[in-house]
């Protein structure tokens, strides 16, 4: 059985057809990268993937549970959490007061505002564990809102990681970065890809889509174009044409 199973998945938003009847099987394992030109379908492929917007048509099924159309909340307990493209935080917490959130929340004690020492000892804990996976130890006193911007990237991956996900979707988490930003965030990528059951990604960057993924699937107009390794979708004429074009030849 397939990690993932997506069948028939279709979105239009009036007469745009955003995502076009997209069928494919997901293994667990390993990074998938997804990309494609502007307005490919990408973005919205993950939103109907993690419950931000509903399909008009398919249906999705992850490890044999129908999640087709289920609120994020819902999806969420069942091992699939993301990061957004965008980085929201709570700027004037803590660093660490953000991921406690994070915590609190997925072990089931948003709604009390105090909590007693053992539970308050266990949210920190684990928030402490999340920051040290990701290198943010130290910044853990820090306002979130005065860390750098490649900081901020790091730390929303980790507020996906509170939920304790088993497969993770990221959203281009190389928008904006320097060089040496990426470079690090491509290390903890790998070293996180290692303890989950799958790391799927949506990414422009094509030296960190080409270094980094086990498979790539090509969008374009909604539909799927290729997916294959690397090495297979680099020597892919169609995707050439359509997409990479110079930038793997």
């Amino acid at each position: 059985m397939s990690l993932i199973s997506v069948q028939g998945l279709t979105k239009r938003f009036g007469s745009l057809v955003a995502v076009n009847d997209v069928s494919l099987e997901i293994e667990a394992g390993g990074i998938l990268s997804i990309i494609g030109p502007n307005g490919a379908g990408k973005t919205t492929f993950f939103n109907l993937m993690t419950g931000f917007l509903k399909p008009d048509a398919g249906r999705i099924t992850y490890q044999g549970q129908d999640i087709t159309g289920q609120k994020p909340y819902q999806i969420i307990k069942y091992g699939l959490s993301r990061s957004f493209q965008i980085v929201s935080l709570f700027e004037e917490m803590t660093v660490l007061d953000n991921v406690r959130v994070g915590v609190q929340r997925n072990l089931g004690f948003m709604n009390r505002m105090f909590l007693n020492y053992h539970k308050a000892g266990e949210v920190t804990a684990k928030a402490m564990e999340i920051l040290e996976r990701l290198g943010l130890k130290d910044m853990a006193d820090q306002p979130a809102g005065a860390i750098p911007h490649g900081d901020r990237k790091i730390l929303d991956l980790g507020l996906a990681l509170t939920s304790r996900p088993e497969t993770v979707l990221l959203d281009e988490p190389m928008a904006g970065l320097s060089k040496a930003e990426r470079l690090r965030i491509t290390g903890l990528i790998k070293t996180l890809s290692e303890g989950l059951r799958k790391v799927i990604i949506v990414e422009h960057d094509m030296d960190l889509v080409f270094g980094i993924s086990d498979y790539i699937l090509v969008l374009h107009h909604g539909g799927i174009l290729a997916m294959g390794t690397p090495k297979e979708i680099a020597g892919n004429e169609e995707v050439q044409s359509a997409y990479l074009g110079r930038e793997v030849a």
